[in-house]
């Protein structure tokens, strides 16, 4: 049996991994233009798909017959033969959603909604929203009624759902609204997974909102599809264990800490543990600007070193599954901060300033420059961090410490 999704851009998606895990059968990307969309239909071995944007509204007039949801919807994302060859059509982005939404406490009942995006997934979001009991739900789009010029008559929303591609890979970084102009927020959801936390997941973390990407609804509505796909039920509880496994196959490791602390030896000993690559942040800054870094700063000045900085953390921030060394200063810059933590899961390795290797390092000038500078960064870092290691040790007792925490760590 052979499935896969369709869509017009595919390269960010997790779906092959998922539906490797969930059954036994060939899932591929399959990129169609708009133009392309009625010859697929007609000619296509496929014996189910999914569909992604932009055709989930699009697809429905070839299927013969809709399931109930998608038909009281108006969009599809399941797609299957029946046994005369003609497709039928199911929307199992709704309880995909649904489940996100269990799964990170956000109830709707008696709230008022926001729904960003007036596409596919936004309609199933609104339908949803409604049907588990929300007193008002409101869809913004850019030409609507309610739209991003007015988005402050709705200042008093309860749950934010962005369903737009705004933040998405690799236009990572973008965001449609700011969180502090709707204070009675209590529930942010983004349906993006690609990067893990968009700029509106940050931001909603870090006011203490409980929120969601998009991931664990990616997931959920691949096991209801796969279901259809086969006719066999399966265990809501692989979606928490294909969940874990995604998580910690696509979050880069990042290591912060004082410069020499040994954030690149133990780096590299952990991509050797994890059979990933390793990407040194300094190393990338001295390819690209031909220097090495104390020749960047005598030569062009701290300045010019930490714009060269920024723009390597922005890049490289956009990566998924790799172990990752910072410069010590990188997190001095918000910025930055939010690129490293949008796929990472950061640790902070701790090392008296006495311990601190000072060679080719030109802010570590001597004891008390160290002692300063680590008063100044360490409350950074140690909020930054979801963990702390220690690496007053050898580095490989860093590296074993740091693996330990990363196979424990609660990604659900």
């Amino acid at each position: 049996m052979r499935c896969g999704l369709i869509g017009e851009k595919l390269s960010h998606s997790y779906s092959p991994l998922i539906h490797r895990m969930l059954g036994d059968y060939g899932y591929d990307l399959i990129c169609v233009s708009p133009s392309e969309l009625d010859s697929f239909f007609a000619d296509n071995d496929l014996h189910g798909f999914n569909v992604t944007i932009p055709y989930k509204k699009s697809a429905i007039p070839f299927c013969k017959k809709l399931h109930s949801s998608a038909e009281k919807i108006g969009c599809v994302n399941t797609i299957v033969r029946d046994k005369d060859g003609g497709y039928c059509g199911y929307n199992t982005d709704y309880p995909g959603f649904l489940y996100m939404c269990r799964r990170a406490g956000i109830v709707f009942k008696s709230k008022k909604v926001l729904i960003l995006g007036s596409g596919g997934t936004g309609l199933t979001a609104s339908a949803a929203a409604a049907d588990q009991g929300a007193c008002e739900v409101i869809t913004v789009s850019r030409n609507g009624v309610a739209n991003y010029g007015n988005l402050h008559q709705h200042k008093d929303a309860d749950i934010i759902i962005n369903t737009t591609p705004v933040g998405m890979y690799p236009n990572n970084g973008e965001s449609l609204i700011d969180l502090r102009g709707f204070p009675q927020c209590s529930g942010v959801i983004d349906v993006i997974y690609n990067p893990l936390k968009t700029r509106l997941i940050l931001q909603a973390e870090a006011m203490g909102i409980p929120c969601s990407g998009g991931l664990p609804m990616l997931v959920a509505q691949a096991k209801y599809a796969s279901e259809i796909f086969t006719g066999s039920e399966i265990d809501d509880g692989r979606i928490e264990e294909i969940l874990t496994k995604l998580y910690k196959a696509i979050c880069n490791v990042v290591l912060i800490g004082m410069p020499g602390c040994g954030k690149t030896e133990a780096g590299k000993l952990v991509a050797k543990l994890l059979n990933r690559e390793f990407v040194d942040i300094d190393s990338e800054i001295v390819k690209k600007a031909g220097m090495s870094i104390p020749e960047i700063f005598s030569q062009k000045g701290k300045p010019f070193f930490r714009t060269l900085e920024a723009d390597a953390v922005e890049e490289i921030g956009k990566l998924s599954g790799k172990v990752i060394a910072t410069g010590g200063g990188s997190v001095l810059l918000e910025k930055n901060r939010l690129n490293l933590k949008q796929n990472g899961l950061v640790f902070f390795l701790k090392r008296s300033p006495e311990l601190l290797s000072t060679e080719g390092r030109p802010l570590s000038k001597s004891l008390e420059a160290l002692m300063e500078m680590q008063r100044i960064r360490e409350p950074i870092y140690r909020a930054m961090c979801d963990a702390e290691i220690d690496s007053s040790g050898t580095l490989r007792q860093a590296a074993d410490s740091l693996m330990e925490v990363f196979h424990a760590y609660p990604y659900n």
